[in-house]
C-alpha cells in the first residue's frame, strides 16, 4: 500500500467512537481485548470477502449450539479457535459491556493503580484524584497487603486489579475492604467502589520546559486530551510523547492524537472488500514543536499507528526498542445469546506502506532503561521551534 497520499480516498468522516478498535489489554480484568472500525458505533464496514467463511461458521454453530440447548458462546469459541485466527476471540454479553465501558473511558472501582515492590509486595502506584480511594486517604507508595481479607504479596497487578474491581456483580456502590501499611502504622480500609472516568493521558513538565505526554490507552476523549496537552505546553519547548505500554485503543482517538502534530494529512491506510482506504488527521495541528516518541515491546495496534505515521511523515523521532507488531483490524458478530465475536478482517499499513502486524515499529534510536533520558537528550538536539 505505498505511494503518495493522493492515491488514498480521503474519508467522509471520522467518528468519535467509531473507529478500528485494536487490542486493549488490560480492558477486561481478565485479558485483552479486541474490537472494529466503522463509520458509526457498532455498524463496522463489511469485511473482506477471506473473512466471511469463518464467520458464517462461527454463526452457524453459534445458532446449532442454541437450537440444541447448548452453549453459543462456547461453540462460537470452539470454532474461532480452529480458525487459526491469532486474535480472534469471543466475549460473553457482560464481558462485552465491560470491554465497551472501558472504551467509553469508564470503570468500575476505587481509584488506585498498583505495582509490584521489593520481595513481590504490592504497592499503589498512583491514586486518581476524588476517587474512593482518594477520598480515603490512601497515598501513592502505601503497601497494599490485603484485598477483602485475602493477602496479596505475590500476586500480580493483573489479579490485584481483579480484586479491587470485585466479581461481575460488583457495581458502584459494592464494599471492598483493604489491608494497608505505611511506614509503621498498618490499617484497614472500606471503600465504595464508584464509576469513575479513566484517566489515559497525563502530562508532566520538566524544568527545562519540555512537556511529557504520557497515554496509556486510546479511550474515547483521549485524542482531543492530547491536542489540549500539546497546546497548552510551554512556548518554545519540545514534546515527549510517551507510548510505552500503551496497549491500544480506540484508533479515532489516535488519528485525533496524530491531529496535535500534523496538518493533516494521511496517518493510515487499511483495506475493505479488497479497497483501499485511508486515515487522515486534521489540518491544523503543530508542526514545527520538536517531538520525540517513546516506544517499547508494550507498545501496541492503534499506538503503534501513531507512532508509525510520525515516524513515516518526518515527524518525529522515535526512541525505545521494537513495539508489538499488533496491526489487524478486528470485526464484531453478534450471536444469537447476546455474546461476541472478534474476528480479524484486516490489517492497516503506515503512511509509507510498512506492515505492522507481525513485525512492529523499529525505533529510530534503540534505548531500554535509560530510553527517557536519551529522548531528551534527542528533543535538545532538535531544537526550538522556529
Amino acid at each position: 500500500m505505498s505511494g503518495p497520499e493522493s492515491l488514498f480516498k480521503r474519508p467522509r468522516s471520522i467518528r468519535r467512537g467509531a473507529g478500528l478498535t485494536f487490542l486493549f489489554a488490560g480492558v477486561l480484568a481478565a485479558g485483552a481485548a479486541t474490537g472494529s472500525f466503522g463509520s458509526e458505533p457498532d455498524h463496522p464496514p463489511a469485511p473482506p470477502a477471506r473473512s466471511a467463511p469463518v464467520a458464517q461458521d462461527v454463526s452457524e454453530a453459534a445458532a446449532e449450539a442454541l437450537a440444541d440447548g447448548k452453549s453459543p458462546t462456547d461453540a462460537a469459541r470452539e470454532v474461532v479457535s480452529r480458525s487459526g485466527d491469532r486474535w480472534g476471540k469471543v466475549y460473553d454479553e457482560e464481558e462485552y459491556a465491560e470491554f465497551e465501558q472501558a472504551l467509553d473511558g469508564e470503570y468500575t472501582g476505587v481509584g488506585l493503580w498498583t505495582r509490584r515492590g521489593d520481595g513481590g509486595r504490592i504497592e499503589v502506584a498512583a491514586v486518581q484524584h476524588g476517587g474512593p480511594a482518594d477520598k480515603a486517604g490512601i497515598h501513592e507508595g502505601d503497601r497494599l497487603r490485603s484485598v477483602d481479607g485475602r493477602r496479596v504479596d505475590g500476586s500480580s497487578p493483573a489479579e490485584v486489579v481483579r480484586l479491587l474491581r470485585g466479581a461481575e456483580d460488583a457495581g458502584p456502590g459494592s464494599e471492598v475492604t483493604l489491608g494497608l501499611e505505611r511506614g509503621k502504622r498498618t490499617w484497614t480500609s472500606t471503600l465504595r467502589r464508584a464509576t469513575l472516568a479513566k484517566q489515559t493521558v497525563s502530562v508532566r513538565d520538566f524544568e527545562d520546559g519540555t512537556r511529557l505526554v504520557k497515554v496509556s490507552a486510546f479511550t474515547k476523549g483521549s485524542g482531543t486530551e492530547v491536542r489540549k496537552a500539546v497546546e497548552a505546553a510551554p512556548a518554545g519547548h519540545g514534546i515527549l510523547l510517551d507510548l510505552r505500554g500503551n496497549s491500544g485503543g480506540l484508533v479515532a482517538e489516535a488519528v485525533d492524537a496524530a491531529s496535535a502534530f500534523l496538518d493533516g494529512g494521511l496517518v493510515a491506510t487499511y483495506d475493505v472488500r479488497g479497497e483501499q482506504r485511508a486515515l487522515h488527521a486534521i489540518r491544523g495541528g503543530q508542526t514545527s514543536r520538536p517531538l520525540v516518541v517513546l516506544v517499547d515491546g508494550g507498545t501496541m495496534s492503534a499506538a503503534e499507528l501513531l507512532a508509525g505515521a510520525l515516524q513515516d511523515r518526518g515527524r518525529a523521532v522515535v526512541v525505545g526498542s521494537r513495539t508489538f507488531g499488533k496491526g489487524s483490524v478486528q470485526m464484531p458478530t453478534r450471536l444469537p445469546d447476546g455474546s461476541v465475536a472478534e474476528l480479524t478482517v484486516g490489517h492497516y499499513r503506515t503512511p509509507s506502506g510498512r506492515g505492522v502486524d507481525g513485525r512492529g515499529i523499529t525505533p529510530d534510536l534503540v534505548a531500554d532503561e535509560d530510553a527517557e533520558a536519551r529522548a531528551r537528550t534527542v528533543l535538545t538536539g532538535l531544537g526550538p521551534p522556529s
